[in-house]
């Protein structure tokens, strides 16, 4: 089985419950590495204990998983899909790169929690994440962003 396909085999209960899933996701990102909340300026005066629970921040993370599904549903035919991504987090909202790898980590760990992802999905999800990302800053270093 394929590292797609095993990750998608676990992507139900994400994909049946985006904004529980996304907060979660989020309130960890912003929890274990507080630094990333300041790239959101949205999100900059929620206090920590209030993320969890944040309509807003919900809201935000079911967007981000939601084109995750995308991506994951794309099997690697994702150009078309990560570059208006790539082209807004580099110009736009100017998110380095790292924090990419950060949420990659807080994705795998939420998914391991709460849709069971096992050892093998995990290991499948961090090789999708590291082929979406290189190809994300592929993209940055294309714009002159780094």
């Amino acid at each position: 089985m394929g590292d797609f396909d095993m990750v998608l085999k676990f992507w139900g209960p994400v994909e049946a419950d985006y904004s529980a899933h996304g907060g979660m996701v989020l309130t960890r990102l912003f929890t274990e590495n507080p630094e990333t909340q300041q790239l959101f300026p949205k999100f900059v005066g929620i206090a920590q204990s209030e993320l969890a629970g944040n309509a807003a921040v919900s809201a935000h993370g079911a967007t981000v998983l939601k084109k995750l599904g995308e991506l994951l549903k794309a099997k690697g035919n994702h150009a078309a899909i990560l570059q208006p991504l790539a082209n807004s987090h580099a110009t736009k909202h100017k998110i380095p790169i790292k924090n990419f790898k950060l949420i990659a980590e807080v994705i795998g760990k939420v998914m391991a929690e709460k849709a069971g992802l096992d050892t093998a999905g995990q290991q499948a999800l961090r090789n999708i994440m590291a082929t979406i990302i290189a190809d994300i800053d592929a993209t940055y270093k294309e714009l002159g962003f780094s």
